[in-house]
């Protein structure tokens, strides 16, 4: 067996390479419901503006895939996760709200294009 992992090493490596980080995002919606292609249509457009090839989006109807609702314990869609960097976070609604989706993510605004 070898040395434990010492994670704070990683974590500290993890915070240098920040601007490298790959975001893996979910995003629960509810077929083509007016909110949930809202939602889409919004984390889009910030991922093309602040995460430029940076980002995993993985898109889950819940119509399709309904057990996944109880399965992560989800009440409501459109639904954001992000499942990494950690901590993972939620956020729920349309995703209208540039600075809640920027906050989610641990992006500043003046990022754009990084």
């Amino acid at each position: 067996m070898g040395e434990p992992k010492d994670l704070s090493v990683e974590y500290e490596q993890a915070l240098l390479h920040k601007s490298q980080q790959v975001y893996r995002l979910r995003l629960y919606i509810t077929g083509a419901s007016r909110s949930s292609l809202q939602a889409l249509a919004n984390l889009k457009q910030l991922c093309r503006q602040y995460l430029h090839g940076r980002y995993e989006l993985e898109v889950i109807d819940l119509y399709q895939q309904p057990e996944l609702a109880a399965q992560e314990k989800l009440v409501v869609a459109p639904t954001l996760v992000k499942m990494f960097p950690l901590p993972t976070r939620r956020l729920i609604g349309t995703l209208a709200n540039k600075e809640d989706v920027l906050r989610l993510l641990d992006v500043n605004s003046d990022q754009a294009g990084s």
